[in-house]
């Protein structure tokens, strides 16, 4: 497999934590693409290519880090929500777990697939707790291309989340706390507003809301806080 989740360095997972305490945007042609409910999408145009990189930043209300990072890795939940999932599964593959995706786009354009390995971490950085999530494609003859839909062969992303520490935990031991309304935000937060950008950030004007009519138990300890996260990815999915 090449490259796989051993590729990943505690380099590129720290980078990914600077970056959450020091966006950077300056000295570089980024735009910003979209602002909506505390989120902000910003896109860079790599000149040799013509494609974009993208870079999203963001703050959730009464949203955990930790919950906000399970989700993201959550596969079975995300096929529940996200309506333009086609197809989504993991394998295990040469010692590594890979991800195929394939991603619904509307007529007259072709669905595309991705094959990636992804790798999660909590990092103490700064003295903050960090979630980091990184995530590029990968090959494996397990996975042949398949007729009338694009292979994203270039996909690279890094997610990095953690609390502001702006919020003061609240409740009490057993509270329980519904899911939907901060698993809508959560969406929100995966979904925002940048078309054809990937199969982590699809368009999400005009989805339902989420289905899942469930409670969850949450740690005293843990009500009430905030979550502030970045993500950047680059994707070859802007081919017709």
């Amino acid at each position: 497999m090449d490259p796989g989740a051993g590729a990943f360095s505690e380099e590129q997972f720290r980078e990914a934590c600077a970056e959450l305490q020091r966006p950077a945007l300056s000295g570089a042609a980024w735009e910003l693409l979209v602002e909506t409910q505390g989120i902000s999408v910003y896109r860079l145009l790599d000149q040799q290519t013509g494609l974009y990189a993208y870079k999203v930043f963001g703050v959730l209300e009464d949203c955990l880090p930790d919950l906000l990072a399970d989700v993201y890795m959550d596969l079975a939940y995300r096929k529940q929500w996200d309506q333009y999932v086609k197809e989504l599964y993991e394998k295990e593959c040469s010692g590594e777990t890979v991800v195929y995706w394939q991603v619904k786009y509307p007529f007259p354009m072709s669905n595309r697939d991705y094959v990636y390995v992804r790798q999660r971490q909590e990092l103490d950085f700064e003295g903050q707790k960090v979630h980091v999530i990184l995530a590029q494609s990968t090959s494996e003859p397990q996975f042949p291309e398949k007729s009338g839909v694009i292979r994203v062969k270039h996909y690279k992303q890094r997610l990095a989340i953690q609390s502001d520490g702006k919020r003061g935990s609240k409740g009490k031991k057993g509270a329980r706390v519904g899911v939907p309304a901060r698993a809508r935000r959560v969406k929100t937060a995966l979904t925002a507003g940048t078309e054809n950008a990937g199969c982590l950030f699809p368009e999400v004007r005009g989805w339902p809301r989420v289905k899942r009519n469930k409670s969850e138990s949450v740690h005293p300890q843990k009500l009430g806080w905030t979550s502030m996260w970045i993500s950047s990815f680059f994707t070859d999915s802007c081919m017709v």
